[in-house]
């Protein structure tokens, strides 16, 4: 059945927000010359890049990066004193990535701990835990101990305190619930006062679903007027109306507590059927193929029609669950071009709120004064669903325009398949929408 999405250039709805940050920073080139992904990286105008997890990548600083503890490797040493902090890896990977034209969003706290638990213990002064927090906001802020003047506005404190793996273990966080939510008190009161002008939040919860745990944090932010700027969590799984839940739910878990002002942030998403054997396995594959791409350029969308402050992808970084650049040659996979397409969605900057009555059909537009893109997928978890004949309807364009349509599939790279040209101000464009491909339709004001 022909599926029909119309697009009023003249029906703006705010603009179009960040659903194309990641987690970490571009590659940069190694010291045998192995290729990098930052001309890529960079070409895709990636706005902000969250820095958790990459100690583990040697490429950005190993074992010396990002990490409260790897910084500050001795707790018992003085947080004053710049002898104690260790800048140098870190320093890079932030010059790296913001060289790439992408703003840093700073997770304070350690990366996951699957095996030997050391930077996710409960620190045992929390005091001085958001002092020694203070001082690399101040190095990479005001220029402390040779550092930068650099802006950056968001700090997050931890990642996934809340995180159990299938044997009940925590491998995020070694303390109690009651624990945790103290030492995010100390931090953010601390950091806030000392920096009222940054965005102070997190704490990235494995999810946005209410928990006891989750409850009793909210209530005492809510309760005291803890400093929340922006409330972070996690969303890991196959299915588009799972995502549509999952942002609703964090923003009513948050506006019946009256923190309606708390920017909402899914910064860490991927497709996962499952986290064991089979599942997991067919899990990574497809974070790496067409169907992954797919799945991006769905979430986007969904999350573009939501109360969604910004989206960011996990992860950019290489690894198993990179869909943007393949591991060794940091070629751009398929997962890759999503992004190109959002960023030139942003470039146009309004929103133009679309629809469609298949739910497997995903679609995002934007315009300016002159031009329109339209940007839209077939997804759904079902590998054997039919293609989708849609119909773009475009209306109030005003005068002679020309259309390009590109395309990522299997064959193609969203690379140019079709251009026409219409004088109408209303007019049609047919797409062939096979399962899992991606379209990206520019509409410019002919000149001629």
């Amino acid at each position: 059945m022909e599926q029909t999405i119309t697009v009023d250039k003249r029906k703006t709805s705010g603009g179009i927000r960040i659903m194309n940050a990641v987690n970490n920073g571009p590659t940069a080139p190694g010291v045998r010359q192995s290729p990098s992904s930052f001309e890529a990286y960079r070409d895709a105008a990636i706005p902000y890049a969250r820095n958790h997890d990459a100690s583990f990548f040697t490429g950005y600083g190993g074992e010396h990066t990002v990490d409260v503890h790897r910084i500050f490797r001795n707790f018992d040493a003085d947080e004053n004193d710049p002898a104690s902090y260790i800048f140098e890896p870190t320093d890079r990977y932030i010059e790296t990535t913001l060289a790439a034209g992408t703003k840093i969003f700073y997770r304070l706290g350690a990366s996951i701990e699957h095996g030997y638990k050391f930077g996710t213990r409960v620190p045992p002064d929390f005091g001085k835990w958001a002092r020694i927090c203070e001082h690399i906001i101040r190095h990479y802020n005001e220029g402390w101990a040779d550092g930068f003047q650099l802006g950056i506005e968001y700090w997050e404190i931890w990642n996934e305190p809340d995180c159990r793996n299938a044997d009940g273990s925590n491998p995020c966080w070694q303390g109690t619930d009651e624990q945790f939510i103290e030492l995010y008190v100390t931090a953010a009161r601390h950091l806030k006062t000392c920096f009222p002008g940054l965005k102070i939040g997190g704490p990235a919860f494995t999810g946005p679903w209410p928990t006891p745990f989750k409850d009793a944090f909210l209530d005492r932010i809510a309760r005291d007027a803890v400093p929340l700027d922006f409330y972070s969590y996690h969303w890991y799984e196959s299915r588009m109306e799972s995502l549509r839940e999952a942002i609703l739910t964090a923003r009513r878990e948050l506006d019946k507590r009256g923190l309606t002002g708390v920017e909402t942030i899914l910064n860490e998403w991927n497709y996962i059927r499952g986290w064991l054997g089979e599942d997991w396995t067919y899990s990574l594959h497809t974070e790496r193929n067409l169907k992954g791409s797919s799945f991006i350029t769905a979430a986007m969308c969904t999350g573009q029609s939501l109360p969604l402050d910004m989206l960011m992808y996990y992860d950019a970084r290489p690894c198993g669950m990179n869909g943007l650049f393949e591991a060794e040659t940091y070629r751009p996979l398929k997962g890759y071009y999503p992004f190109a397409a959002w960023r030139d969605l942003s470039a146009l900057g309004n929103w133009i709120p679309t629809d469609c009555a298949d739910p497997d059909v995903y679609s995002c537009a934007a315009a300016d004064g002159e031009n329109m893109t339209v940007l839209l997928t077939n997804y759904c978890d079902r590998d054997d669903a039919p293609g989708k004949d849609v119909t773009v309807r475009f209306e109030g364009f005003g005068g002679p325009c020309r259309s390009e349509v590109y395309l990522l599939d299997a064959e193609h790279d969203l690379k140019l398949v079709n251009t026409q040209r219409f004088a109408a101000d209303s007019f049609d464009i047919m797409i062939d929408l096979g399962l899992y491909s991606t379209v990206l339709i520019k509409v410019k004001k002919d000149a001629d």
